[in-house]
């Protein structure tokens, strides 16, 4: 068996090498498909041979970040076997296992559709479970049925398997119901909550009974500080918690990292309350794989951007801030983060590739109105440039304040000119059209492919 394996290693990864050589990618899918085929139990011998095991995270929104974040904090310790370019299905943990030469420990974000599989092939030591969003409905389908899925994986769970769930979301709190080996983690600061909930907020409505939850702080979505008045369901007390939230807009957060292992404050520089989630649920993580307080604050104070979720990209003499939005949930929070200083330019893209969900009617669950009265020039580009505009036009933004530039590049370079030397250029990508305008950023030298392992 294990010269089987080492020989479809070898063809695999050659494979890889060739592939970015060939100029076809960065060769973070294509290895793994092709060890997939040839032999499918190939990722549960990989995985078997990481001597500290394995950690997944999957969520809807901020799963990326995350796994960065946490590999901040991990590998410090240890040797990592890391899907660093978001590959998230099982072809993409199969190259990042291939990849990776002495590797101690994998670290792997995960499709929300592929976790039960990756489970059952990774047998993980941890997984981390951060949100269920609605999220690209026609690949999907609608919340409740990822949530199922979600349950019947967690049953499957190694009784070792330290399960790190955010208790500030109703669904995913419940999968820890009856395990031993929980950790909790969540927001504690109802000076940053949002007056009601948005009216395109999800788990609304109590597992237990039905009724409707009563919030004693809503965060982000339908996540915060929950109870149901009829029977009681609520919030399970936390683990984990950041406490005296301050946020700094664009520049940055801190927070009080609040655990059972001692307390300190965090410097994060990324903007906004999801972000901070980000953070709780990556020390979270590293805490249920035996990191200390202070490797858990070195690896966030050390933490720029995953790529395309706030990059700072550097483009002569201005600067482009990149933020990617892909449902409504994450695009409000991205919205709301932009209310305290909106940028005299805005460029947003839309596309509708299977990878961003055929179905773009959720940009009319995006709270855009806030907003607009405060932009200055709106471009818009993609695929499905015409939709966004009318969207914008529906919500308030006159039209003479708005720009159709289908394409990407033309788009990009259209927010460059009417963006004044020495300020950013904001950017708001779904997610291929965030991978095709770093691919532009690339060929023009401004940015490394985001599959380099020196890249953010």
């Amino acid at each position: 068996m294990g010269v089987r394996i080492g020989l479809e290693t070898i063809a695999a990864r050659t494979v890889g090498r060739l592939s970015r050589v060939a100029g076809r990618g960065g060769g973070t899918t294509l290895p793994g498909k092709l060890l997939w085929k040839v032999d499918p139990g190939a990722v549960d011998a990989l995985a078997a041979r990481l001597p500290a095991g394995v950690a997944l995270i999957s969520a809807t929104n901020g799963k990326t970040t995350t796994t960065a974040m946490a590999a901040r904090i991990l590998g410090a310790d240890h040797r990592l076997a890391w899907n660093r370019a978001g590959a998230n299905l099982l072809s993409g943990i199969a190259s990042a296992l291939l990849s990776a030469d002495g590797a101690e420990l994998g670290l792997f974000e995960v499709d929300e559709a592929a976790l039960p599989e990756a489970i059952e092939r990774t047998l993980p030591r941890a997984l981390s479970l951060a949100n269920l969003f609605r999220d690209q409905l026609d690949r999907y389908g609608e919340l409740e049925v990822v949530a199922e899925r979600w349950r019947t994986a967690v049953r499957t769970l190694p009784e070792r398997t330290m399960l790190v769930v955010n208790a500030d979301d109703p669904v995913v709190a419940d999968l820890a119901v009856g395990r031993e080996r929980v950790l909790l983690f969540g927001l504690d600061d109802a000076r940053h909550a949002r007056p009601t909930l948005q009216h395109a907020a999800d788990s609304k409505y109590c597992l237990r009974c039905g009724a409707p939850y009563e919030y004693a702080a809503a965060y982000v979505g339908h996540l915060g500080d929950y109870r149901c008045p009829a029977c009681g369901h609520a919030r399970p007390p936390l683990d984990v918690a950041a406490r005296e939230i301050e946020l700094l807009g664009l520049a940055g957060s801190r927070f009080r990292l609040a655990t059972s292992a001692g307390e300190t404050e965090i410097e994060l520089a990324l903007p906004g309350l999801y972000n901070v989630y980000n953070a709780v649920a990556a020390s979270s993580l590293g805490l249920a794989m035996g990191a200390s307080v202070g490797a858990i604050r070195a690896g966030l104070e050390g933490f720029s951007a995953a790529f395309g979720r706030f990059e700072r990209i550097p483009a002569g003499k201005r600067r482009i801030v990149m933020l990617l939005i892909k449902n409504p949930a994450g695009a409000n929070e991205v919205l709301r983060t932009l209310e305290t200083g909106v940028p005299p330019v805005l460029v947003l893209a839309l596309n509708d590739a299977i990878a961003d969900g055929r179905d773009v009617s959720w940009i009319w669950d995006v709270d855009f109105e806030p907003l607009l009265p405060h932009a200055g020039r709106v471009v818009v580009t993609g695929e499905r440039a015409a939709e966004l505009g009318l969207r914008l036009v529906y919500g308030g933004l006159p039209h003479d304040r708005l720009e159709v530039v289908p394409s990407l590049e033309s788009a990009l370079d259209r927010g460059l000119e009417l963006t004044e030397a020495g300020t950013d250029l904001v950017v708001l990508p779904t997610y291929t059209a965030m991978l095709a305008l770093r691919g532009i950023l690339t060929e023009r030298g401004l940015v490394r492919p985001y599959w380099d392992g020196d890249a953010p």
